[in-house]
């Protein structure tokens, strides 16, 4: 018998921190016979004792493998259609310790090799982590256009696109080291979760900023400042009270992903990787008359040709992405997710992603991407609803789009029949439709949408109604980065303008939003105003979880209570040209009891009863006692 021959490939037995720091540059050393292993490593005392390994190499799938350790056993090896990859199933017994396992690859020829693969101790506590709740703030932002924290890192030799700040749909150098220097400002502004635009890498010839054409899954953007970066950021997060909710995309990669040069199968992407376009209807997953062809026309089509729409019908597809998922929660130390175009997906992979996330963290929060005004279909994909069809997505919250939509219309019209501040009361009534209304997460606006004081017509008392609506209603509220300090897209709704640098965030800006050196006086005195109302936010427990109780519009004028058994919160909107003078007797069945009242935003006291005066175009906000 010729004696086999005998390579390694390795991560090592390097302590966690570095390993977890070098995980691109692992990528890269691999052996000839190994060029990558995903997950890059995992961890011992997972709840699935189930894990699947990606291995891609020059006719890898031929290999069989066995396992040191008989802890993890290999239980099945299987190639894919493409022979450069083999899918590796290991079963974890519940003995398994974190450590190194050494995976022997067995060839037809006689040859083997050995990889040893890491599982690391999981941080203490990692399995019972709180996700994002009503009682948090959330505050999106474009990580390439909020702070440049290191000029070092704007261009990249090994990455396509380069750093052209004067083009607006082009790179422009903030990073993760500029996020977690701003810090303080966001914790001080009220903020207590952060959401990033995608991180991972996007290796695109241009467009690349925004981070929705993936090329890979496992590694953070270098110009962001790479895997390490994350890490540094979100421990500074939580030491400061802000967790982080990252951005996710099962639906598609990019163009330059490392897989479309090399297709593990045919049916890895949809279409075998020709581009057709998406219908963009959404109401074809709900439809009970629609035929085959038409939902496939939506679940099946690419948004564009520089991302590839994944078949998750494929297994390999769906364990793969929620895998990657489990990893970066695990790895990056999440408080939730947000998945970006959530129906376009297959509704099945969905329902599987939301059930396994959940069983390794049961109390994470996961908020799906359902972009369409209608509450039917977005209350559809809720965990708990009761659909027609018997089918339960498991997603824990949704964006709330009809809200928003009703919210921008309801402060931009004159009061009339069916428009103004109706269309508020009549959209809340719509929550018999959700299974939890109170973990939606409501928006003014976001980043593929024109800014909140555009879609006011820069009107600073509508602005100032909108914001105070978004916090004290129920639901999760999220601000968009620099609502604060009134930006806008006057004129256009391109999406690189929407997302626009934050001011001060680069060297030489003009205006400064962390100092306020530069801003106008509007800007300054919104900037103190959701500092006021945000901070206030923090403690109002009604507002968090409370009860909602709404008056049916009258005159112009909207009414609602939040309260529970520590706090009374009501809320007056007038939406007319002049001040109106409320009864407070209508309001009896609620505000039984009360004898006064405080301004929240101005902290003047008044006694309680007979009327009150609300200004015209305000939104007033009392606590009762």
């Amino acid at each position: 018998m010729v004696n086999p021959v005998r390579k390694r490939t390795t991560i090592g037995h390097l302590a966690a921190a570095v390993i977890c720091a070098l995980v691109m540059s692992y990528h890269g050393v691999a052996s000839a016979d190994i060029k990558r292993v995903e997950p890059p490593f995992w961890w011992a005392g997972m709840y699935s004792d189930t894990l699947q390994l990606m291995v891609y190499g020059d006719e890898i799938g031929k290999a069989k493998v066995g396992s040191s350790s008989s802890a993890v056993r290999v239980v099945e090896a299987r190639s894919a259609e493409n022979s450069n990859y083999l899918f590796v199933t290991l079963k974890l017994s519940k003995e398994h310790k974190p450590g190194a396992v050494v995976l022997t690859f067995s060839l037809p020829d006689g040859s083997e090799f050995v990889h040893d693969y890491m599982f690391h101790q999981r941080k203490e506590g990692s399995r019972e982590r709180l996700g994002f709740s009503s009682k948090d703030v959330i505050y999106l932002a474009t990580p390439d256009r909020f702070v440049n924290g290191d000029v070092s890192n704007d261009n990249v030799a090994s990455l396509h696109e380069k750093v052209d700040r004067q083009n607006p749909d082009g790179r422009h150098g903030g990073d993760l080291s500029g996020l977690e220097n701003s810090l303080t400002y966001l914790s001080d502004l009220g903020i207590s979760m952060v959401w990033l635009n995608p991180l991972q890498e996007n290796d695109q010839e241009e467009y690349s900023y925004h981070g929705y054409s993936i090329s890979d899954l496992y590694n953070i953007d270098a110009r962001f400042g790479g895997n390490e970066a994350l890490l540094s950021f979100t421990s500074k997060a939580k030491d400061a009270g802000i967790g982080l909710i990252m951005d996710t995309i099962p639906n598609h990669i990019g163009l330059n992903h490392w897989w479309m040069s090399d297709l593990p199968s045919r049916d890895w992407v949809n279409n075998e990787g020709v581009f057709f376009q998406t219908s963009h209807r959404h109401e074809m997953i709900q439809d009970p008359y629609a035929p085959a062809s038409d939902k496939r026309a939506f679940n099946d089509g690419w948004f564009v040709p520089t991302m590839p729409d994944l078949n998750q019908r494929n297994a390999d597809v769906a364990n793969y992405f929620i895998q990657n998922n489990i990893w970066w929660v695990e790895y990056a130390d999440l408080s939730g997710l947000r998945v970006d175009t959530l129906p376009y997906a297959e509704k099945e992979f969905t329902r599987e992603f939301n059930l396994r996330l959940l069983e390794e963290f049961p109390n994470l929060n996961i908020v799906g991407e359902e972009w369409t005004t209608n509450p039917a279909i977005v209350s559809y994909w809720q965990a708990g609803k009761k659909n027609q069809d018997g089918f339960d997505a498991g997603s824990p919250s949704l964006m709330d789009f009809p809200l928003q939509e009703a919210l921008i219309k309801s402060v931009t019209e004159e009061e009339g029949s069916g428009k103004g501040l109706i269309r508020l009361h009549t959209m809340l009534a719509n929550d018999f439709q959700y299974a939890n209304p109170n973990n939606l997460v409501v928006i003014a606006d976001n980043h593929d949408m024109s800014r909140l004081f555009t879609l006011v017509d820069e009107d600073i008392a509508r602005y100032k109604m909108a914001l105070t609506f978004l916090m004290t209603t129920r639901g999760v509220p999220q601000l968009f980065y620099g609502t604060e300090i009134l930006m806008k897209n006057p004129g256009t709704d391109a999406h690189g303008v929407i997302r626009s640098d934050f001011p001060g965030g680069w060297p030489g800006d003009k205006k400064n939003a962390f100092t306020g050196e530069g801003l106008s006086q509007d800007q300054f005195d919104a900037q103190r105003f959701v500092k006021r109302l945000l901070n206030w936010r923090k403690s109002a427990t009604a507002v968090h979880s409370g009860k909602l109780v709404h008056y049916l519009p009258e005159d112009g004028v909207y009414v609602y209570f939040r309260y529970d058994t520590k706090q009374k919160v009501m809320v007056m909107m007038n939406n007319n040209k002049e001040s109106a003078t409320l009864s407070t007797d209508r309001f009896a069945e609620v505000t039984e009891g009360v004898s006064s009242m405080t301004n929240v935003m101005t902290g003047a006291k008044h006694t309680f009863g007979g009327s009150i005066d609300v200004p015209a175009k305000t939104a007033m906000v009392l606590e009762l006692k």
